[in-house]
């Protein structure tokens, strides 16, 4: 087989938990027959089908593992398949989708035995892109699959397929990759939406009740802003936390460092806790359809109250 470690290399940072998943299949011999790699673009999601393919295909190959490596890398492996979206056939620029007669396809390569390694693997591609009767053709395929056959789905959110699809897939998450100037696996702290909340958040602890009442209006009924927020205060109260732990940490608002280290100064360790336990409970509250304003307006007289 092909070593593992180049296979997976650019899974090693910013992807942990998926290389771990994949490794612990691979090493126990647990592979599942269908995996669902969510997770948005440019996480790496297609560059680690293809290094799970490849680890497969390459299982038992002895001297011939890396001219097949070669072949899944330039595309001409006959027991992998990437599947792609394409445009109907009736008009070549239409918008590309998979559809039934792409699964029936799938279906019947599938039946086939491998050409040469030992499983046959199927790779979908921007899985999303199912029409609306695509996936119930799939579900045979998934319910019943073909002997030594491995499918792996793309995707980037789970809801974007039925759950009678993803309820037989092993599920493979993917975080966003960072952005260049932010810190792996948290949030970026940049933007306009970003600024606001801090300046919301400055002008409750400087204003009390009036300015929490005027932050829950300027919100209203808007829950993608309430959630900002609330992600907002619990960055800000985890850079404050750091900069308690450490004199030059690794900050979330580092164009704001100053201001996070006098703020951190001025707050006990108590008070920063306090902070990002409400921070957890706004946040579960938005997710359990509380209204968003009144989460919000709860969050910010508590942050003030700690002020």
């Amino acid at each position: 087989m092909a070593p593992e470690g180049d296979l997976f290399a650019g899974l090693r940072h910013h992807q942990p938990q998926a290389l771990e998943h994949l490794r612990h299949a691979l090493a126990g011999g647990h592979v599942a027959h269908a995996y669902a790699f969510v997770g948005p673009h440019g996480s790496g999601r297609k560059a680690a089908a293809l290094a799970f393919a490849t680890a497969l295909v390459t299982r038992d190959a002895g001297a011939g593992a890396r001219t097949a490596a070669d072949r899944v890398a330039r595309g001409v492996h006959p027991d992998v398949h990437l599947i792609q979206p394409t445009p109907p056939e009736s008009n070549p620029k239409g918008a590309p989708a998979h559809r039934v007669d792409s699964v029936r396809e799938l279906e019947r390569l599938a039946a086939l035995r491998p050409a040469e390694a030992p499983v046959k693997v199927f790779i979908v591609d921007e899985a999303e892109k199912m029409t609306l009767a695509t996936p119930q053709a799939f579900l045979k395929t998934l319910e019943e699959p073909p002997a030594r056959t491995v499918i792996i789905l793309i995707l980037a959110q789970p809801g974007a397929l039925p759950a009678t699809v993803l309820s037989r897939c092993q599920i493979v998450r993917f975080l966003p990759a960072p952005a260049e100037g932010t810190l792996a696996l948290l949030p970026d702290g940049r933007g306009e939406a970003r600024q606001r909340a801090l300046e919301m958040l400055a002008k409750v602890e400087a204003g009390g009740g009036d300015a929490v009442l005027a932050s829950g209006e300027a919100l209203g009924r808007d829950r993608e802003a309430a959630e900002t927020v609330v992600e907002t205060c619990w960055l800000w109260y985890r850079d404050l936390l750091a900069a308690q732990a450490h004199p030059a940490p690794p900050l979330v608002f580092a164009e704001r460092a100053e201001a996070v280290r006098a703020r951190a100064a001025a707050l006990s360790l108590d008070d920063i806790v306090r902070g990002l336990s409400a921070c957890r409970e706004a946040r579960l509250a938005i997710a359990g359809n509380v209204s968003p304003r009144l989460s919000v307006e709860i969050l910010l007289s508590r942050l003030a109250t700690a002020a």
